[in-house]
């Protein structure tokens, strides 16, 4: 790799770091190219995304990007970055569900709400419900007052009905 691709590669990984709304770090040695390219797939229809690029070329990236050098400890080994362009709990349920499939994938560490994430609270992230799941529930949370004020109003308009 030549010095003008190699300034290609951090450039692409410094937009990445400034357009994401999360970034994980994940480890894929022992990873198959098929398992590689599944977790691409799934990822991708999640609007995410998995880039892997030399740990020398990611520490250059992260260089100068508020809170996202923090994470240059932890580029070592093979490690592969994945990045969340919308939903960051939906990547990091994907990256879980993957690794507890594929004991070659681990997760390292994450970068998300302006702090720096171990593997522990990447799991806690993914084992959260999903938007949608939130959102139902807090309708629902909100209905419930109107929805009993209702059943009582009900019960007692029944009965002045049996007592006339």
């Amino acid at each position: 790799m030549n010095r003008e691709q190699k300034a290609l590669v951090i450039q692409d990984l410094k937009e990445n770091f400034s357009d994401c709304q999360a970034s994980f770090l994940v480890g894929y040695r022992g990873l198959t190219v098929n398992q590689l390219q599944m977790l691409r797939r799934k990822l991708r229809q999640n609007s995410g995304s998995l880039h892997v690029a030399k740990a020398r070329l990611m520490k250059r990236a992260v260089d100068g990007i508020d809170g996202f050098d923090q994470m240059a400890d932890y580029f070592k080994d093979q490690v592969g970055l994945v990045f969340a362009q919308k939903e960051p709990t939906t990547i990091a349920k994907v990256l879980y569900d993957f690794s507890k499939d594929n004991e070659a994938l681990r997760l390292v560490a994450g970068y998300f709400d302006k702090q720096v994430l171990g593997s522990a609270q990447i799991i806690r992230i993914a084992s959260l419900p999903s938007r949608e799941v939130l959102l139902a529930q807090l309708a629902g949370m909100l209905k419930s007052p109107i929805a009993g004020m209702v059943n009582v109003l009900h019960v007692v308009s029944t009965r002045g009905e049996k007592e006339k």
